[in-house]
């Protein structure tokens, strides 16, 4: 698996090989960007099996759209967007939104000390975050994670403002 583009093709000619159709290009692309990009549809989707169909769909989009990079910014958070996108077209289908709990039925106070919240490392929190409802995930993702702000989260989700400030 390719995690560093420096040991064999550097990023620009591998955006290049994937614009010209090389499969070669797309294989070392695939195996460079699908770890991250597998967990950024993992923490939309909360399902692995899902995750992976998504991820799939992100790579069709992404193979097929890669001419419209334009090198503005840097090229993993464009391809970054694509499967962010992917993973919420995958949750409206769901219609997700529509079937999330109320807000109401998870407040309440939770006990915790200090020491347990300092020792929390990616793979709990990661677990902590696929056990979340669908919807409130997804805006958690999207405002935690991400950095959407509410009314950029209502839009993309197609949700009133005020939903969304209140998950």
């Amino acid at each position: 698996m390719i995690r560093n583009l420096s040991t064999d093709k550097s990023e620009g000619s591998l955006i290049a090989g994937c614009m010209k159709n090389d499969p070669l290009a797309q294989r070392q692309m695939y195996e460079w960007l699908s770890p991250r990009m597998f967990a950024v549809c993992f923490r939309y989707i909360g399902e692995k099996e899902a995750a992976r169909d998504v991820l799939h769909d992100g790579f069709i989009t992404l193979f097929s759209k890669i001419g419209s990079y334009k090198g503005d910014g840097s090229f993993e958070g464009w391809a970054r967007r694509i499967f962010i996108t992917a993973a919420l077209m995958h949750l409206r289908k769901k219609d997700i939104l529509r079937h999330t709990e109320q807000l109401e039925e998870f407040r309440g106070e939770v006990a915790y000390d200090q020491g347990t919240i300092d020792k929390l490392d990616a793979q709990v929190l990661m677990k902590i975050i696929s056990q979340m409802p669908a919807g409130f995930r997804t805006v958690f993702n999207m405002f935690a994670i991400e950095g959407y702000s509410h009314q950029e989260i209502a839009k993309e989700l197609e949700i009133s403002f005020f939903f969304c400030k209140t998950m």
